[in-house]
């Protein structure tokens, strides 16, 4: 019985001491901001590599096809929509929705931001962003997109976390910060935080085991509201797409209320898009003879 005893409590000995440096790396402020930036960059570094290294980070094009799910201020499910989405990085992209149903009208004006949009004879509605341009096809032709829609695309460029990884941390005014060891959602994570050059505060959760994104938080200025906004994303299902490693169900939350969610069912890489796909052009020749309409500012396109 003896022997039995202290044979559990060498066992527990050991378990304890095998925790211990895991631990003491759980707590960000034993670090010196030097040495809290370090660890930082190296998670940061060992999640671009679990992404695909290389072929995660030369990516210049993107194409999924899936499902989104909108949600109402209930929480409910509204209804769900397929989609394209076109992303050529860092600040153009081409969604083109399907029409399912005669009532997702409404849940496509919210997505794209703008209203009165009808789905065009070929049963699609398709929002193009080009840096600080942008046009919609529906059933009417081709529209420019109001300012406020361009600015909230150019909004989401910066805070896009592939755009991040990919490109912006090497805008110079960045910090890092190791911001400790936990759990999220049933796996053990280790927090990066990030602050650009405009105050935007990113957190990232990465995987400690396959060094993954678990989700990221984006903390940003409301001018409206003089309060601070959270996004929350959460990435789930990671398939091997070309040479990416690609979460196919991403799911937003905004201010702790649900969003919207994506269910992808085909991503691929550097497709080569044709030169004029993210121009004007481009919807003017797929709605055919469709009547050009005025802009928002009366203005002729």
């Amino acid at each position: 019985m003896r022997v039995k005893l202290v044979q559990t409590v060498v066992a527990v000995l050991l378990l304890v001491a095998a925790f211990q440096p895991r631990a003491a790396a759980q707590n960000p402020d034993s670090l010196m901001p030097e040495d809290s930036a370090a660890k930082a960059k190296l998670i940061l570094r060992d999640l671009v590599n679990a992404r695909g290294g290389a072929g995660y980070t030369e990516v210049r094009e993107g194409e999924c096809h899936g499902n989104r799910a909108q949600f109402g201020h209930n929480g409910a499910i509204t209804g769900y929509v397929g989609f394209t989405d076109f992303r050529q990085y860092p600040d153009k992209e081409r969604l083109e929705y399907t029409a399912k149903s005669h009532n997702l009208k409404s849940i496509i004006n919210t997505v794209i931001g703008v209203e009165g949009l009808d789905w065009s004879h070929a049963g699609i509605i398709i929002a193009v962003y080009n840096g600080d341009q942008g046009w919609t096809l529906d059933r009417s032709g081709v529209t420019e997109l109001p300012v406020t829609s361009i600015s909230e695309f150019q909004e989401q460029v910066k805070r896009n976390i592939d755009n991040v990884l990919r490109v912006r941390l090497k805008e110079p005014g960045w910090t890092y910060r190791f911001g400790g060891s936990d759990t999220v959602d049933l796996k053990e994570v280790d927090w990066v935080e990030l602050t650009d050059s405009e105050e935007r505060a990113f957190r990232l959760a990465v995987d400690h085991n396959t060094h993954l994104l678990v989700r990221s938080v984006v903390t940003t200025n409301n001018e409206e509201t003089h309060e601070r906004d959270d996004d929350v994303t959460i990435y789930t299902n990671y398939q091997l797409k070309d040479t990416v490693w690609t979460p196919m169900q991403v799911t937003k939350d905004h201010n702790g209320r649900r969003a919207s969610q994506f269910f992808y069912d085909t991503c691929r890489y550097n497709p080569g898009f044709p030169s004029d796909f993210f121009l004007k052009t481009s919807l003017s020749k797929r709605g055919g003879d469709a009547t050009i309409k005025k802009s928002k500012n009366g203005e002729s396109n």
